[in-house]
């Protein structure tokens, strides 16, 4: 059974930071896109941040550039999401989503596939979610 299991959220204060982790059991990272949206209650799932497991390039959301950055451990199938600076509109449920690559999809494309897989319930693995809350 695949499993993805976030950990890492809770309060903190306006610029302060966090780190959310994305432990994954029962697959490999091979050639994957995995990555994290969140949801703020009455608002849109927005996709935050995505990284390709088998070159590390990644790719944000303006909203979160040069704040956030995801990075991957291969050895550990984690992914990492590093939150700083941190404002109160990031207030939401973070969650973790999985899926395969075709090796035809360029790293130029890796965002667009991760969007719209989250946007339209696309993506193979998703977590539960860790909620993150931002005290003004």
């Amino acid at each position: 059974e695949v499993k993805l299991v976030e950990s890492g959220g809770g309060l903190v204060q306006a610029g302060g930071s966090l780190r959310l982790s994305c432990a994954a059991s029962g697959f490999t990272f091979d050639n994957d896109a995995i990555g994290w949206f969140r949801q703020a209650p009455g608002k849109e799932r927005e996709a935050v941040a995505c990284i390709r497991s088998s070159d590390g390039s990644s790719s944000y959301a303006d909203s979160v550039k040069e704040r956030f950055t995801i990075s991957i451990d291969n050895t550990k199938n984690t992914v990492y999401l590093q939150m700083n600076s941190l404002k109160s509109e990031d207030t939401a449920v973070y969650t973790c989503t999985a899926d395969e690559l075709g090796r035809s999809v360029s790293s130029d494309d890796v965002w667009t596939f991760f969007t719209v897989g989250v946007a339209h319930d696309a993506m193979d693995y998703w977590g539960k979610g860790t909620l993150v809350t931002v005290s003004s």
